[in-house]
């Protein structure tokens, strides 16, 4: 420290800029949808399952075009055939990739299926082939195929279930309506329970007395005793995409109550606000004030809501579709292959038929571990 003859001092040290409040004011001046992203980037289990669920959801168009067969093609001579691998190297020696032909024979002491792999004449996988017809994203008919395996041979990768028909393929296609299931169920929810939770916590009085003895009495409901009895009202004639949206909008009605009170709630807190008594008494209508002023502030927990309420929807489908309540065959959907998996002493024989479950508790997880982490990223008393 150094001493000047006024009696000041000076210290000698180099002046060094405060980085940490240039980064805050930097963070300050950011847009709002930044901020949100840096904080969501800090949250990896929650970035890795937004991933994987954007990548799983771009695939459903192609779902066709991925599998090695279309979802209810059979092989007569292979049912509950085993997984097989692929393979590049056979003897030492880069063949590309490739599978082993495999022969059936019944096991006498078991009563089941075996399959032998032929290791003497391996099978390199086609690419880019073609195979049997389907309809790309619903519309196009092409008979295009990402892989297929060759004359005399099969490419099971997951296994083959009761009528021989390929576990991953029909997984690939039951992903198409069991994860749109939750999309559509969830618009009908919000619609819902967003209208008549603003109603009830905006205008008050009789209606929102109304509405809440409507939620009180849909909530104390049993669930899945409910589920079922809609489910089964039903026509049976219907077709599978009749039956989709109708299971659809089921789920979506009994899931409504938990949202329109949390709207309320919300609601009656934020109506009281400056802002929108402002908004009031310079002549803006209701419906203005609900969709300009109260719902902005309430965004962050809706979208977060809605993360995690598409696994209660998925559960739901799967649930009522393994009862034999919600898609029926020829639909594909998870809950559909493990309706069919039902028999427990095919399962100890051939596990392989229980794969279906995976797919479930992996999608369950990612949309929990994606919804917790946007919900941290959007609060604004986030430190």
């Amino acid at each position: 420290m150094t001493t000047l003859p006024d009696g000041r001092y000076i210290d000698p040290k180099p002046y060094e800029p405060d980085t940490g409040a240039e980064a805050r004011h930097a963070e300050l001046d950011m847009p709002n949808w930044m901020l949100v992203w840096r904080r969501f980037r800090e949250h990896k289990l929650g970035l890795i399952s937004g991933l994987f669920l954007l990548i799983s959801y771009v695939m459903l168009p192609f779902a066709g075009f991925i599998s090695p067969y279309t979802a209810n093609e059979r092989a007569p001579d292979h049912l509950y055939a085993s997984p097989q691998g692929i393979h590049m190297f056979h003897e030492g020696k880069l063949i590309g990739p490739y599978v082993y032909p495999i022969s059936a024979e019944v096991n006498l002491e078991t009563f089941s299926w075996e399959y032998t792999p032929d290791y003497e004449n391996p099978a390199r996988l086609n690419f880019f082939c073609e195979g049997s017809y389907y309809k790309l994203a619903g519309f196009i008919k092409t008979n295009r195929h990402l892989v297929c395996a060759p004359e005399g041979a099969t490419i099971f990768l997951l296994g083959a279930d009761r009528l021989g028909r390929d576990v991953f393929s029909r997984i690939l296609y039951g992903a198409q309506l069991s994860l749109t299931v939750g999309l559509v169920g969830i618009s009908v929810s919000f619609l819902i329970g967003i209208v008549l939770g603003s109603i009830a916590g905006y205008f008050g009085g009789f209606l929102d007395w109304i509405i809440n003895r409507v939620i009180e009495i849909l909530r104390s409901l049993p669930e899945l005793p409910l589920w079922l009895a809609l489910s089964a009202a039903v026509p049976s004639h219907w077709g599978p995409v009749s039956v989709f949206f109708i299971i659809s909008i089921i789920l979506g009605i009994l899931d409504w109550p938990g949202l329109a009170r949390a709207v309320r709630s919300k609601f009656l807190s934020l109506r009281e606000e400056e802002f929108v008594r402002a908004a009031e008494m310079m002549g803006a209508k209701p419906s203005r004030v609900i969709r300009k002023h109260l719902l902005p502030n309430f965004l962050s927990h809706l979208i977060a809501s809605a993360t995690l309420s598409i696994p209660a929807m998925i559960l739901g489908e799967t649930a009522l579709s393994f009862l034999g309540l919600g898609l029926r065959a020829p639909a594909v959907s998870w809950g559909v292959m493990l309706n069919d998996a039902q028999n427990l002493a095919s399962i100890e024989i051939y596990p392989w038929t229980a794969i279906p479950m995976l797919p479930i508790v992996i999608v369950v997880l990612a949309f929990n571990f994606f919804g917790d982490g946007l919900r941290d990223a959007l609060d604004p008393n986030r430190a």
